[in-house]
């Protein structure tokens, strides 16, 4: 086997493993999503519970700035994740 060809090979297999999402990057998506559920539960119980009053309003603005932004994360994680599922799938068919 030629070292162009050797070349390739690891060049492929090294795209491939970048392309997936590691185990910690799982482990920051799942702690992502917990973040989410407690930021969803504090907003709806300041909104239920507390007085209105302008100081409530910030924090639950302020709040809804944290969600936003890991929904971003979140989004990009899901779609790198489904990617590089969708290449496995293609690879394990085609060498199938």
């Amino acid at each position: 086997m030629s070292s162009e060809i050797m070349h390739q090979i690891v060049e492929t297999i090294e795209a491939e493993v970048r392309s997936r999402p590691s185990p910690l990057e799982f482990e920051m998506a799942y702690q992502v999503r917990v973040a989410m559920d407690r930021i969803k539960f504090a907003i709806k119980h300041a909104e239920q519970f507390s007085k209105p009053c302008i100081h409530m309003r910030d924090a639950s603005l302020e709040l809804l700035d944290a969600l936003e932004r890991l929904e971003s994360l979140d989004r990009r994680f899901q779609i790198r994740s489904k990617g590089a599922t969708e290449r496995n799938g293609s690879v394990a068919e085609a060498q199938g």
